[in-house]
């Protein structure tokens, strides 16, 4: 079932152009987009019964080999974010804060990326922590298992060309 949801948020990644699968690991997939081209792995945040939600929440970690990103990191978050709201990445052994969008964030820099990726291939889960536009305060949560192993597939196979 966990594969179906991983492999429907395809619809909520980008445009419609046919994606390579480049394999289904835990609960995160790696898909390749040659008409970008661009190769990423992806994970659907957990269900979190009844919460309000504007958005599917999803996690990117992405491959733009033409204009020399590799292994860059996006969220979609469930919800509107308020106005100056940040958004923190939480691990155990460390916390990352995000710039944002309405309901997207990144990182503003490379080392906050390198650091919430290193912590992706250790740690065994991860928390999105936010504040919606209503004011109220909201998580999304990511189990890690197969995220490791979806960031290599991805990056291989967008340096097969």
């Amino acid at each position: 079932m966990r594969k179906l949801l991983v492999l429907g948020v395809l619809a909520l990644a980008g445009t419609a152009f046919a994606r390579d699968s480049l394999g289904v690991f835990g609960t995160w997939g790696a898909f390749r987009d040659p008409a970008v081209p661009r190769c990423y792995a992806i994970a659907m945040a957990e269900k979190n019964g009844g919460r309000k939600q504007e958005f599917q929440p999803y996690f990117t970690v992405g491959q733009w080999p033409s204009r020399g990103i590799r292994g860059a990191v996006h969220v979609r978050l469930a919800r509107r974010l308020a106005a100056g709201s940040k958004v923190t990445v939480s691990f155990p052994e460390a916390n990352f804060t995000l710039q944002t969008g309405q309901a997207d964030a990144w990182p503003a820099d490379q080392t906050t990326n390198a650091g919430i990726i290193a912590q992706m291939r250790s740690a065994r889960s991860m928390v999105v922590i936010a504040r919606a536009s209503d004011g109220r305060s909201f998580r999304d949560r990511y189990i890690l298992q197969g995220a490791a192993s979806a960031m290599d597939a991805a990056a291989l196979g967008c340096a097969k060309g």
